[in-house]
């Protein structure tokens, strides 16, 4: 079909074109406000919440009455837009969730999980329902009104939140309780005013118990289907070959899918599986991607949700005077009330619930004054407007109630941005908080005093090179004092510190800088992915252990890294009950590669310490950390000696692989030298690197762990099988099953009703009987008195070193005793010599 003239094409080109134009404008005002509010100290979101208003506003002025200029025709395009607020929701939210997700540490979120949960859930109910209570009483509406509107401002905005306490310097456990709130507050919120808004447009039956079924089965199922996305993710993201534009296009289009296949589909909150996605995505992402690209990853969403911010509350408040249109004197005093009940409501929460928590030991006790600011700030804002807005859209509603909802939760909104956050600043400044703790102050004092100690000599060495005159030396050097006392240095000579505290932080330190290690090698593809994973995470538990509990922490946390964690145990068990050995081949492999890789790893630490340390911390603080890395260094060196002497191979094979995989890392470092020296041209560079990929990747595929375990070589080494001819130790194998010990095991335990013996094939293990202690080793066995006289095991058996093991069940004892009289013979012998030593 022809389109005909004088048809809506053109019209259509020129709406696009509109459209276009009026947001790029918009992007290109927001770059100019940036700046503007740094400027003028105002936190940002302010400053859009203001500029919005006033685009709204100038649309009802005359000149924008007057199309053909570019000003009226952008103003007048901007008003007449038609944006409902599900589609504000829906087009920016995303974005700005995983955002703030993404960039909140998880370990810190972890640690308060309690008291973040019950701000975002238990807070926002009881905001809701005193809200409602208090304003029902005063107001023309009914209760259900008011409960949509405490519904409305329960939720703290993620935009202002983070942007706001980003701009005053906020600590870091207060960025992180308020941050997390505002993460998952609004499922709880949107949930509750979803269920009112239907019961009130008599949708759904006014059910206490459903409502509180329908919260919980959206805010469970967001919290389960964001993390099982978010992992799935991480697991898939390092198939796209290092490709930053990939990885970016993938967690964008993922956020979007997420939400949306949640909220439509699943039936669960979409806000909330954004957030836990992104959550997920942050504590694996870390560790799956290079530092490069995970630091370009979080650029691009920066990036993505600075525009989607800005927009969203340009877009949200260019709505706020038609909804403050028909608001009279009267609204101000319920203004007055509503303000006051959300106050009390989050007093209420603050010094009535989270106590609570403390008490039980289930969360530490939040600072008086971090509740206070908590208190106070409690921003709102787009995600406020956008509800308020759909609720004055909704014609469902009475239009009584809609104006009552649309004018009070933009006048709180209004207030919270206008009236709160400006005066955030001056409320941290007169309650002395720092985003540093005491220590930390310290401690920067002293790097920084070391730090510029040094400048005032640099400053003379330069100017002897150009020959500038010592007197503008000398006044330049003046502004630092000669050696860090100077008006820029004015910085204490010693970090003050009791020495409990001191080794603390040195701990913490050494941590931080091991993790930097950690991260190095991955980024140079020195190290595997799984293996730099591995150790980002021990580094992180170091971390985190000498945070929490200093020396004891920190020694907790690094005996992990020698013990057999559970997918380890769980691959044993497999192996020893149904024989399959691969898995148990794959994760000790996987283990003794991070141990070898640790080692080198520590040894960098330990030069670290040995060179670093005492300046900031002193000779005691630097003496007692190598004695900490002194025992971590011999823990796993002697983890390592024992792969060395079970599995001499395989480990010759790892270290060939890692020198193998250093030198790729230097050859590819040299090209690049070359290139930026322009020594090489971008072609020579190009094919060298083609000719460098394949080699890299093939000595990137580790060694294959074969964990020795055919029963007929087993059988071979075993002293009293070894001479039966080939064919009998050919049965006497189908009786027996291997058996792999790993270091510290307990194969037999005392009181235990004897199933098997077992036969030494290779290693050592410890009988714990009374002292001494008796060793036993290849050709060996043990575990056959329990057979023989049907009792209870007498002693533990624990294996000093991985040993290969035959084990024979009680009920093949006695088809080998049949077919193979010497063997029984000796056997026997061997359980009468023990009993009788036993005995004496």
């Amino acid at each position: 079909m022809r389109v005909p003239v004088g048809s809506t094409r053109p019209a259509v080109m020129t709406d696009t074109i509109q459209t276009v134009f009026a947001v790029t404008a918009l992007l290109g005002l927001v770059s100019l406000l940036l700046p503007l509010a740094e400027r003028l100290s105002i936190p940002y979101a302010v400053v859009l919440a203001v500029v919005g208003i006033a685009i709204g506003g100038a649309a009802n002025l005359p000149f924008a009455s007057h199309p053909g200029n570019i000003i009226s025709d952008v103003v007048s395009w901007l008003h007449d837009f038609g944006l409902s607020a599900e589609s504000l929701l829906y087009v920016f939210l995303p974005a700005l969730l995983f955002e703030a997700a993404l960039n909140l540490d998880v370990r810190q979120l972890s640690d308060e999980v309690a008291p973040v949960l019950l701000l975002a859930v238990i807070g926002v109910i009881v905001c809701t329902f005193v809200v409602g209570l208090a304003l029902w009483p005063i107001s023309s509406v009914g209760v259900l009104a008011c409960v949509i509107l405490g519904a409305i401002i329960a939720t703290t905005d993620p935009v202002a939140v983070v942007a706001i306490f980003h701009d005053i310097g906020a600590p870091r456990r207060l960025s992180t309780l308020v941050q997390g709130e505002s993460l998952f507050n609004d499922a709880a919120a949107i949930a509750i005013y979803s269920l009112a808004v239907a019961m009130l447009a008599g949708d759904r039956p006014a059910s206490p118990l459903d409502g509180l079924v329908t919260f919980a089965r959206q805010f469970g199922g967001g919290l389960a289907a964001g993390h099982v996305a978010g992992w799935a993710v991480t697991v898939f993201i390092p198939t796209l070959r290092a490709s930053r534009l990939a990885e970016a296009t993938l967690t964008i289009a993922f956020a979007y899918v997420i939400f949306v296949v949640c909220d439509h589909y699943l039936g669960v909150s979409g806000v909330v599986a954004v957030a836990a996605a992104a959550l997920a995505v942050s504590a694996g992402g870390r560790r799956r991607l290079a530092p490069s690209n995970w630091e370009s990853l979080v650029v691009t969403w920066e990036q993505l949700a600075f525009w989607a911010s800005s927009l969203i509350f340009l877009f949200a408040a260019m709505q706020t005077p038609e909804l403050l249109e028909k608001a009279s004197w009267a609204d101000l005093g319920l203004l007055a009330a509503l303000v006051a009940a959300a106050l009390g409501a989050r007093a209420l929460t603050l010094y009535g619930l989270i106590p609570m928590l403390s008490f039980a030991g289930i969360a530490k006790p939040i600072d008086r004054d971090h509740k206070l600011v908590m208190l106070w700030g409690g921003m709102r804002g787009a995600v406020s407007l956008a509800l308020a807005l759909a609720a004055a859209e909704n014609t469902a509603l009475p239009a009584e109630v809609r104006q009552f909802v649309g004018i009070l939760a933009t006048g709180f909104v209004l207030f919270t941005l206008l009236v709160t956050a400006p005066t955030m600043r001056p409320l941290m400044r007169l309650l002395k908080i720092s985003s540093l703790a005491p220590a930390e102050v310290a401690v920067s004092q002293r790097v920084i005093g070391l730090s510029l100690s040094s400048i005032p000599q640099e400053i003379e060495t330069v100017g002897r090179q150009h020959q500038i005159a010592p007197e503008i030396v000398a006044e330049v050097a003046k502004v630092y004092g000669g050696h860090g006392r100077g008006p820029l240095g004015a910085v204490v000579e010693k970090a003050e510190l009791p020495a409990e505290l001191r080794e603390r932080v040195a701990l913490y330190v050494l941590a931080d800088r091991e993790q930097e290690f950690c991260l190095d090698y991955f980024e140079s593809r020195t190290v595997s992915r799984r293996v730099a994973a591995s150790l980002l995470a021990h580094a992180a538990r170091l971390r985190d252990g000498a945070r929490s509990d200093g020396v004891a922490g920190y020694q907790k946390a690094a005996s992990r890294i020698l013990a057999f964690n559970r997918a380890l145990r769980i691959s044993r068990a497999i192996h020893h009950r149904i024989g399959i050995a691969r898995p148990l081949a794959r994760l000790l492999g996987d283990r003794f590669e991070v141990q070898l890789v640790a080692r080198f790893v520590l040894q960098n630490v330990i030069a670290f310490n040995r060179n670093q340390i005492e300046e900031v911390f002193g000779a005691g603080a630097r003496t007692a950390m190598a004695e900490q890395l002194d025992q971590r260094f011999g823990a796993i060196d002697r983890a390592i000696a024992a792969l060395k002497l079970q599995y001499p191979t395989y480990a010759r094979q790892l270290e060939v692989q890692y020198l193998a995989r250093l030198a790729a890392r230097l050859e590819d470092e040299r090209y690049r030298r070359l290139r930026a020296e322009s020594m090489i041209n971008q072609d020579m560079y190009d094919d060298l690197q083609r000719k460098l990929r394949p080699r890299r990747r093939a000595v990137e595929v580790r060694p294959t762990l074969d964990l020795g375990l055919n029963r007929e070589d087993l059988v071979g080494r075993v002293a009293m099988f070894a001479a039966l001819d080939a064919k009998t130790r050919r049965s006497v194998a189908r009786l027996l099953r291997p058996r792999l010990a790993v270091p510290d095991e307990v194969i037999v335990h005392k009181g235990e009703r004897g199933d098997a013996m077992y036969f030494i094939s290779s290693g050592a293990v410890e009988v714990r009987i009374a002292p001494p202690p008796v060793h036993l080793g290849g050709g060996d066995f043990f575990g056959e008195l329990a057979l023989l006289v049907a009792d209870r095991r007498t002693a533990d058996v624990v294996a000093l070193g991985y040993c290969q093991l035959l084990s024979l069940a009680a009920r093949d004892l006695h088809r080998l005793f049949g077919t193979e009289p010497a063997l029984r013979d000796l056997i026997h012998a061997v359980a009468q010599a023990r009993t009788a030593a036993a005995e004496t």
